[in-house]
């Protein structure tokens, strides 16, 4: 059998891909940056199983997930499983369960990979790693801003310079519906006019020409041209009559930005009241970062209910996930760690003063008639000749 007969061994699934040097090395180096990050702020690492039984994986927020989750017979306990396609779901259930006893706030931080059943056209991966935090048992503007800013600081110290906040509200639109009493069928033609930024859409859809329709359709309108740079989006959105539990969503976005603004004065930021797609498990503020650069989506996260609220058992939380390929191909690649080549024979004790100088040190364990030729051929910088780094 040939080399080439085992080729097809190398194919994987569609969505899924080897890791390769130097790549893996970044990406558990930048995992490893950001998680220290999140400890310089408190927030203590959590590390939850690949699996879990269905219930526990599929409750509460991760029911928006089910149908992006592998499930499997645990063949012991002969109970269905699930492989987890997010991470927020599983922080959340140590919270409430493990931890529950814990005093609040409570801050957790994870790392780690998951799988999803199909990507999607802007991300067809299927399997990821996500890195992120979680903050729970505290309903406040400050802590909704907390997240915002300790994502905002863990990309930039992964490398990621030139970001950009877009802010949303995805209740909002579904408490100001429910606030002027609209028909579940009239809020479905309104949420697809707002998905299509379509004014006019609006109007039709509430009935052109009634004067409550039309007292509504102002309202929607306004959402939709509240829309741009965050702090003069805030001063249409509050300057709206809106009803009153709409208008308490809005003002607690108002303060999220005022403090995310005092804590950094030149990060722009966006907003987009209308949007909800994605952030179907949300129940207030939420955000997603961008690069400048690439307009890729880094990290998203926001206000949810932790736990089970099915069961009765949930608690206020925020946080959010950075998707850590979309991060190194954003972030600045570092300069790989120079290579030096220790010919064979050479003391094992004479390894550790290069490595503290910042080499990696490849040891030769083959005799070679010349170190130099050796040393290229295993991709090394340098190599060590009289007991000198030699460049080549």
């Amino acid at each position: 059998m040939t080399a080439n007969d085992n080729n097809h061994r190398g194919l994987l699934p569609a969505g899924l891909a080897d890791l390769l040097p130097p790549d893996a090395a970044r990406e558990a180096g930048a995992i490893g940056i950001a998680i220290e990050r999140f400890a310089a702020f408190g927030y203590e690492r959590v590390k939850p199983p690949l699996v879990e039984f269905e219930e526990s994986l599929l409750g509460g927020p991760g029911a928006a997930l089910a149908p992006q989750t592998f499930r499997l017979m645990d063949p012991v306990s002969q109970r269905m499983m699930g492989v987890r396609p997010d991470m927020t779901v599983q922080v959340a259930r140590i919270a409430v369960t493990r931890l529950k006893h814990e005093p609040r706030p409570l801050r957790l931080s994870y790392g780690g990979n998951v799988i999803r059943v199909r990507g999607n056209a802007l991300k067809p991966e299927r399997q990821f790693a996500q890195v992120g935090t979680e903050l729970i048992g505290v309903d406040s503007a400050e802590a909704d801003a907390e997240a915002v800013l300790l994502a905002i600081d863990a990309l930039r110290a992964v490398g990621v310079a030139d970001l950009s906040v877009d802010l949303n509200l995805p209740t909002l639109v579904a408490a100001v519906a429910a606030g002027l009493k609209l028909p579940a069928e009239t809020l479905r033609r309104v949420r697809r006019a707002l998905d299509r930024k379509d004014e006019g859409g609006i109007a039709k859809a509430l009935g052109e020409g009634k004067a409550d329709g039309k007292k509504a359709a102002d309202m929607l309108a306004g959402l939709l041209r509240a829309a741009g740079p965050a702090e003069p989006g805030i001063a249409r959105l509050t300057a709206l009559k809106l009803p009153a539990a709409a208008a308490a969503e809005a003002a607690r976005l108002a303060e999220v930005v005022k403090l995310v603004r005092a804590a950094d004065e030149d990060l722009p930021m966006t907003l987009d009241p209308v949007e909800y797609r994605g952030l179907e498990y949300q129940t207030g503020v939420s955000f997603s970062v961008f690069g400048l650069k690439g307009r890729e989506e880094l990290a998203r996260g926001g206000r949810y209910s932790a736990g089970y609220p099915e069961d009765g058992v949930s608690e206020p939380a925020t946080g959010f996930t950075l998707y850590m390929d979309a991060v190194l191909s954003a972030s600045d690649t570092a300069p790989e760690r120079p290579r030096l080549f220790l010919p064979p024979g050479t003391p094992w004790s004479e390894a550790a003063p290069w490595q503290a100088k910042g080499y990696a040190v490849v040891r030769g364990v083959t005799a070679s008639a010349d170190p130099r030729t050796e040393a290229k051929r295993l991709r090394c910088s340098h190599a060590l000749i009289d007991k000198e780094a030699v460049p080549l």
